[in-house]
């Protein structure tokens, strides 16, 4: 009993020195065994510049990111003028191999701050036509002659073809304006004021026109009786 026994311990430790240990090199990764100080998935991932979320170009919230709310970004700036497109219109021209169409397109454009214009503009399409009516716009743009308040000073009336509009200060009130003239009140950034079309036309062009016209007629004092008279 004692002599086999002592032949098993043997043959045992003589397989246990006979089987090579394979090394690990430093810093491999190791996916079995318990989690320990110095055990695998927590320094291979959360190293310094190593993985990808915890690293210093990281995509989320480094300096090189592209946008997201870490980023730079870009910020758009805003129109010098705003516009209002107040009427599109398909025309027809009459060639000699046939018909031609293109559209017509109204604008009015104003910043708010006393000035505003009123531009028509052609084209093919109705992208280039509001483009060359911006550019009308502007060109045609007046300066309104305002109070510190932004109200007109006195009542003004003007004619545009078969337009008739009249407008006048209404402190309190607010803006009481409708179809177009309403838009270029707006832009113009007149504030407390009352307009009324005096005429049965339905036209919206002329009408802004109407309305623009009367605006350039204002003067920075109420116009005494004496003049008026003369």
């Amino acid at each position: 009993m004692t002599e086999t026994t002592t032949q098993q311990n043997t043959e045992t430790k003589t397989t246990a020195t006979a089987t090579p240990t394979t090394a690990r090199p430093a810093g491999a990764r190791s996916f079995g065994g318990p989690r320990g100080a110095g055990s695998s998935r927590g320094p291979s991932r959360g190293g310094a510049g190593a993985g990808r979320s915890g690293g210093a170009g990281a995509r989320k919230g480094g300096p090189s990111s592209r946008g997201g709310r870490g980023g730079a970004g870009f910020e758009r700036v805003r129109p010098e003028f705003d516009t209002k497109m107040i009427q599109i219109r398909r025309v027809t021209r009459v060639v000699s191999g046939g018909r031609r169409f293109a559209f017509s397109v109204a604008v009015v454009a104003g910043n708010r701050k006393g000035s505003v214009g009123v531009g028509i503009g052609k084209a093919a399409d109705t992208a280039a036509a509001i483009e060359k009516a911006t550019k009308n716009a502007k060109k045609k743009m007046i300066k309104v002659r305002l109070t510190s308040a932004m109200m007109i000073p006195h009542e003004v009336e003007a004619k545009e073809a078969s337009a008739r509009v009249m407008i006048m200060p209404a402190p309190g009130r607010g803006m009481v304006a409708g179809s177009s003239v309403r838009n270029v009140l707006e832009l113009a950034g007149i504030k407390n004021v009352r307009a009324k079309i005096l005429s049965g036309s339905k036209n919206k062009l002329n009408n802004a026109r109407a309305a623009v016209k009367a605006l350039g007629q204002i003067r920075e004092k109420k116009p005494s009786r004496a003049s008026v008279a003369k």
